[in-house]
């Protein structure tokens, strides 16, 4: 079995969230009608905003408000939304779940792919840094940011252009190849393991992993990620350039001085399949033949992302600023991605995601705009600390309370797991949650209501 550091496998920085997608409004009650509001604390990724706009009902419109934990971690969601956004005529559908896929859940990229990342990063360098009160586009709002938060995030775009022999600019120590980074990783997790480590992926798969549920996820798929960082692998091609949206910065002690190293520092042992991968409404990709799902959590991510996608442009998509302005009588040429700006993104009716500050969660309580105003409220295992009183106040009357539980945090054992689903309870009721029972065992997610 893994003898794995606890807290070393699942990292310091959340690049993707430990549950799948879920329509947030689905979960509670009653959906809420008209407007509604939702406050997302330390999500990590941008699944559940996506599963909840493909949920959306005619009468209803959503507002989307993320917290997160780390600058690193906003500029990852603003670009898998940037992407999510593409137009159809610029990127057909199959190659934007490719792209966006690969940038999610890739150590490594092609070359076609960073071309694409590198126009995206400029384009989110004019939309934070040219925008002062009103959003370049509604569903990449980073107006409320503080300014020395949007340098961060300008900061971070640049080093996602800059070639990576080159980061002069960093003020870190220059970024190693990834494929270094991630085995650093791998060794300082496994230790003394290290040289038997094909035994301990194949012991956190069939004996965690599998005995979770996730069945879907293959052995060789996930084998191939916890060695190199790899998960998904979808097309013939070179992967062997770093992923630069992977790259954050952690601080360590060195003989009393602090110390910012640039390197790897998320999840390697629970798998990107958790977001889009384990889980599908379509009973057809979930047949087995002799015991062995036919189709595997890449094959089950490729699919559920497309079909989010499809839920944008159809349903809620509208036509983007530039088509707006541009006359009818001529057939406009196909627009090269490389031409592609924040203005002809896909316009979304009555969809918008705005970025608050790290620090203004509880400073929300103080202000009169937030007061009893939040429908639902989502808070990540990484969060649940945050989790306090103060969350009535910003909280709707019948508010939803939700709340990621650790079950695919690989490294707890079922006592720890199920100490940790107790400690939510807790501290829920303290803050005048109670929980809500609809008959289903769900323990991927706990559900509460306002009292």
């Amino acid at each position: 079995m893994s003898a794995g550091r606890v807290s070393e496998g699942a990292g310091c920085i959340t690049w993707w969230g430990f549950s799948p997608a879920r329509d947030l409004l689905s979960m509670g009650p009653v959906r809420v009608k008209g407007e509604v509001n939702v406050l997302l604390i330390g999500s990590g990724d941008p699944r559940h905003i996506l599963k909840t706009i493909a949920g959306l009902q005619d009468e209803e419109s959503l507002h989307v408000w993320v917290i997160e934990n780390s600058m690193e971690e906003v500029a990852r969601q603003l670009l898998l939304l940037y992407l999510a956004l593409m137009p159809q005529e610029s990127m057909g559908r199959n190659e934007k779940t490719e792209v966006f896929l690969e940038l999610f859940g890739n150590s490594e990229i092609r070359s076609q792919t960073e071309e694409t990342l590198r126009h995206a990063a400029s384009q989110l360098i004019l939309s934070v840094t040219e925008t002062l009160e009103t959003a370049t586009h509604t569903c990449l709002n980073t107006t409320l940011l503080k300014f020395k938060e949007r340098d961060e995030l300008e900061r971070i775009f640049k080093l996602w252009i800059q070639p990576q022999s080159s980061s002069s600019s960093s003020k870190c120590s220059a970024p190693i190849s990834m494929s270094k980074a991630w085995d650093y990783r791998v060794r300082q997790h496994l230790g003394t393991r290290y040289n038997s480590k094909k035994g301990c992926f194949d012991w956190d798969l069939t004996m965690k992993l599998h005995k979770k549920g996730c069945g879907l996820i293959s052995q060789q798929q996930y084998a191939q990620w916890r060695e190199r960082g790899l998960a998904f692998e979808m097309r013939e091609g070179i992967y062997q350039i770093t992923n630069p949206s992977l790259l954050s910065s952690r601080v360590f002690n060195q003989k009393g001085n602090k110390v910012a190293f640039r390197g790897y520092w998320g999840d390697i042992v629970s798998s990107p399949y958790l977001s889009f991968g384990i889980e599908s409404d379509d009973k057809n990709l979930l047949k087995t033949q002799n015991g062995q799902h036919i189709k595997t959590a890449q094959d089950i991510s490729f699919a559920n992302v497309q079909a989010l996608f499809q839920s944008l442009s159809s349903s809620r998509g509208c036509p983007t600023t530039s088509q707006l302005d541009t006359e009818a009588e001529e057939p406009s040429p196909q627009p090269d991605r490389k031409s592609v700006t924040i203005n002809d993104l896909m316009r979304l009716n009555g969809i918008s995601v705005t970025f608050l500050s790290m620090d203004s969660l509880h400073k929300l309580p103080e202000k009169q705009k937030y007061s009893h105003f939040f429908n639902t409220i989502y808070f990540s295992a990484s969060c649940v600390h945050q989790l306090g009183p103060a969350m009535r106040q910003i909280a709707a009357p019948d508010a939803v309370l939700i709340v990621e539980l650790a079950k695919y945090i690989l490294e707890l054992n079922k006592e720890q797991e199920e100490g940790f689903a107790k400690k939510v309870a807790s501290i829920a009721l303290e803050a005048e949650f109670e929980p809500w029972h609809d008959g289903k065992s769900d323990d991927v997610h706990a559900v509460f209501m306002k009292k």
